[in-house]
Formats: C-alpha cells, sequence, structure tokens
C-alpha cells in the first residue's frame, strides 16, 4: 500500500509553518536553504561556543577545500565525537556530493583500519583527540588520507548540488541479522528521513533541540541534527550525558530527542525532587529507537504537559518510518506512517520500499533482504488499525516456537505486562526445566520511584500477584510459567535496547 501523503500530519502543525515543510533532493540544497533563510541564527552551542548558519558555512567551504585537494576523496570517513568538528566534517563531506563514512568514536584503531578496507575510504576527517587510533591505518594504509578535523583551508569552496540518488552517507547497522553492516543512505533518503521529523507537532521552526544521542547513530544523526538544521534550529552538544540536567539548566532546550530509558530516568529524578529536570521551556521529546511505555507518554503529560511522541525507524530507512500524533489517544502506537513510503504486511512483517530507503549494504551479501518486488524486510511484525496507524507487535527473529508448535511473539506478550505502572522494562523468553520441559519465563524490573511513593512494602508478592492477574486474562498457550522480580536493569545495547536472552 501507498503511505499517506503528507497532508495527513497538516492538521498537527502551524498551517503556516506546515506550508515551509518542503522537499529537498540534497543536504547541499537543504543546507543552502538553511544558511540563506537564517545566516545569523546561532546552529550549533559546543564547549562553549557559538556558531551561527553563516559562520558554519563559511568554516565548511574552507574544509571543502581541504578534501577536494585530494583529488581521490569519494568516501570519507568521519571519526569524531559528538562536536562541532562533527557537525563541520559531515556537512562538508556531504555538501561536496561526497559521501561520509560514519566511525563510531569508540572504534579502536585495528577496527578503524579495517573499516578503511571494507568500505573502501580514501580519506578519514579525525578528531585530535583520536588521532591515536589512526596510526595503524597511517601505516598500513598510506594511500588513506588522514587529515585533523579542524583544519581549515586557506580559500573557500562552494558546494556543490548532487543529485537525490547520488551516495550520502554510510552508516553503521545491526541489520535484520543482527551482524554490523554498512547501510548506504543516499542524499534523497538523507532528507527524506529529515524532513519526516517535521510531521506531526505545531512548532517546527526555530527551536531549540539537546543533543545527548550519538551523531554515529542514525536517531541522533537525522532526527536530532539534520531536522534542527533544516528548520533554522539552535542544537546544543551536551559533551557529557552526566552534565545533561545542568546543559538543560543553562540552554532551556524547547525538544529533546532521547530513547526511553532517559526519559524514564528524567521522570524518575523530576518526581524524586519535585521539579522538572528537563526544564520548564521543554514542549516535545522525540522518543524511539525502543519500544516507548504508554506508562511514559501519560506521565509526561500529566505531570508536566509535555508531548512524548513515539515513533518507528531503521538505519534502513534513514530513521523515520512513522511518528505518533494522537500519543495521548492511541499511545501504544508508534504513529501513522510518513508520505513517500509504500508498505506491505507478508506473514506479519513489514516490508517497505521508498525514497527515504537506502540503497543497499555495502560489501554485504544482501540474499534475502529484499522480496521480489524491491520491498525492504524489516523483519518487524506490525498491525495497523483502521484509521492507518502502525503497532509493533514483535521482531521475527526473536518468535518463540514451542513444542506444541503455537508461535509466540515475546514483544507482544511484554506489552500485556508492561500495562502495569509498577513495570518499568520486560522480557518474556523461552526457558527449560530441570525436567527439560520447556516454558515461557518472565522477567521485569520494578518501576521503584512509583513502588516507593505507593507505599508497597512486600514489592516481590504485590507484583508477582499484579502480573499473575494480567498472566491468567492471556490465552493458556502464552501464560508464563515462571515470574521473576529483578534487582537490577536489564543488560542493554549502546542505543539502550534490552539484550535479548539467547533461545533455548
Amino acid at each position: 500500500m501507498q503511505s499517506p501523503t503528507k497532508e495527513i500530519f497538516k492538521k498537527y502543525t502551524d498551517p503556516e509553518q506546515f506550508e515551509r515543510i518542503i522537499d529537498y533532493d540534497s543536504v547541499s540544497e537543504m543546507w543552502q536553504a538553511s544558511v540563506t533563510n537564517d545566516p545569523d541564527t546561532v546552529a550549533i552551542e559546543d564547549d562553549g561556543k557559538r556558531y551561527t548558519y553563516a559562520q558554519i558555512e563559511a568554516d565548511v567551504s574552507r574544509l571543502r577545500t581541504v578534501i577536494k585537494s585530494d583529488e581521490k576523496a569519494l568516501r570519507v570517513g568521519i571519526y569524531c565525537p559528538n562536536s562541532y568538528d562533527f557537525v563541520r566534517s559531515f556537512l562538508a563531506v556531504t555538501t561536496l556530493g561526497y559521501t561520509a563514512v560514519i566511525l563510531p568514536a569508540q572504534l579502536d584503531a585495528m577496527t578503524v583500519f579495517g573499516c578503511t578496507m571494507k568500505y573502501g575510504l580514501d580519506m578519514i576527517l579525525y578528531h585530535p583527540s583520536l588521532q591515536e587510533n589512526t596510526a595503524i591505518t597511517a601505516e598500513k594504509r598510506p594511500d588513506v588520507t588522514l587529515i585533523a578535523s579542524d583544519t581549515q583551508g586557506d580559500t573557500l569552496t562552494e558546494m556543490a548540488f548532487p543529485s537525490g540518488d547520488t551516495p550520502c552517507v554510510i552508516m553503521f547497522t545491526g541489520g535484520t541479522t543482527g551482524k554490523s553492516k554498512g547501510a548506504l543512505l543516499s542524499n534523497a533518503a538523507v532528507m527524506q528521513g529529515t524532513v519526516n521529523g517535521c510531521y506531526g507537532y505545531r512548532d517546527v521552526f526555530h527551536q531549540r533541540y539537546l543533543l545527548i544521542l550519538p551523531l554515529s547513530h542514525v536517531f541522533g544523526l537525522i532526527r536530532n541534527l539534520m531536522t534542527s538544521l533544516y528548520t533554522g534550529s539552535t542544537l546544543f552538544i551536551c559533551r557529557n550525558n552526566k552534565d545533561m540536567f545542568r546543559d538543560i539548566a543553562v540552554f532551556r532546550p524547547t525538544i529533546l530527542v532521547a530513547v526511553p530509558a532517559l526519559a524514564e530516568m528524567a521522570l524518575n529524578l523530576s518526581k524524586k525532587f519535585r521539579k522538572n529536570m528537563l526544564g520548564d521551556s521543554l514542549k516535545a521529546i522525540i522518543c524511539g529507537a525502543a519500544a516507548v511505555p504508554p506508562y511514559l507518554i501519560k506521565e509526561y503529560h500529566k505531570e508536566f504537559g509535555i508531548m512524548l511522541l513515539p515513533g518507528y525507524g531503521l538505519t534502513e530507512s534513514a530513521n523515520l518510518v512513522s511518528g505518533n500524533p494522537e500519543y495521548l489517544s492511541k499511545p501504544e502506537s508508534v504513529g501513522l506512517l510518513y508520505p513517500n513510503q509504500e508498505y506491505k504486511i507478508v506473514d506479519g512483517e513489514l516490508l517497505l520500499k521508498g525514497r527515504n530507503m537506502m540503497s543497499g549494504y555495502v560489501g554485504e551479501e544482501e540474499e534475502g533482504v529484499y522480496d521480489e518486488d524491491g520491498f525492504f524486510r524489516t523483519g518487524d511484525l506490525v498491525r495497523v488499525d483502521d484509521e492507518g496507524f502502525l503497532y509493533i507487535t514483535g521482531r521475527i527473529k526473536e518468535i518463540i516456537v514451542l513444542p506444541s508448535g503455537e508461535n509466540i511473539s515475546p514483544a507482544e506478550l511484554e506489552v500485556k505486562f508492561l500495562e502495569l505502572s509498577l513495570i518499568q522494562d520486560a522480557q518474556v523468553y523461552e526457558d527449560v526445566t530441570e525436567n527439560g520441559t520447556h516454558i515461557l519465563a518472565l522477567e521485569v524490573v520494578p518501576r521503584m520511584p512509583e513502588i516507593a511513593r505507593l507505599g508497597i512494602e512486600n514489592i516481590g508478592q504485590h507484583l508477582t500477584a499484579a502480573l499473575e492477574k494480567i498472566n491468567n486474562t492471556l490465552p493458556t498457550f502464552q501464560r508464563v510459567s515462571r515470574i521473576i522480580i529483578r534487582d537490577s536493569d536489564f543488560e542493554r545495547t549502546p542505543s539502550m535496547k534490552i539484550k535479548r536472552y539467547k533461545k533455548c
């Protein structure tokens, strides 16, 4: 099916601002418009310094001169932590029509070298603090040009204007198989993901964003950085997440892009200290990269009047596939699909095709990634309601097949137990008893601030009884046979998703 046009989001946005949401073919077109429209607006605040759109373009143009002096530099690695250097480097590479390969700052020297081979890098722009980790590359790949990210050329080089299908960025992703891959996104895909970040809320332009997510993650790069630049907004780069609340108090952001675990932590601290730790200026939290508990949506609205807007996306889709403007009436949904996409559901799995989708994985076999019609297999199990709202019900690779032949989606069951406001996180998995019987088990992390507020004393007994009450409403084959109340959080991935236990 064709996804709705952008008009379906019109009623959620200020009419004048909605008319300003237009599609661009390339990062260059978008960046030129932002510099032209808001030259004197501060675009980036980092490490005590402020940079206007015009100042950044001047810096970017000088770095373009340095990059372009190496005629072979078509794929350029960006090896920087969250910083102004990252922003300047990314814009310089992409507005030349070259391909930026994002190298996470935590990569060690051998992995950086491996990436030069796997992704065919011609150049690396490295942050001075990471120079030591380029030593192996310098020794073994003298053909790869290494340039410090704060290097400036003596002259200005104008931006190029590549076509929409020109490669723009390669980003690491776990893919649908869990193996790390490099997803290649075109200029058009990046721009579709960027503009999708403008749909579904009232005030879009000239906002104040805080950056706490890594720019090496598609959620941080596209929804946090690129949508901020697209909308003439100001982005404050939080260098150390330990300083986040201090930075919020000083910068007073209006929009925060965050994962659910961080939103949960901020809510708990706000309740503990009886003060909105995210600041009185905050209007919206864009929440994703993991399942968003409806509890958070309701609590942020009730306690602070803050919109917590859940959504869904993949690295392969330039991050943004859907977003939920009806967050209060449909808190379990990840929203309406964004425009310029086609989708179909085959055996419960969501398949996608569209302007926002990747061109493919770099240097990887792609057997089974696409169907016969060119639709990308997301690996996500979904349903769509009568109003076109999307719901994630699980992952194909996580399906548990019981000895009875019944198929169980852990995520679908976990949602049932997460309806309890006293449960922060849950994981359903297959376990084996001492006599070899395969069963379903449930582990939960209690929401301790809420439990303390209610004065619950025998936590284990209280929670077990509440969970069993839900369990008994489920069909017999879906019921869990073991309930474990954890006293610590689950192990998590870098994007704060729960690490799934391996199947029995």
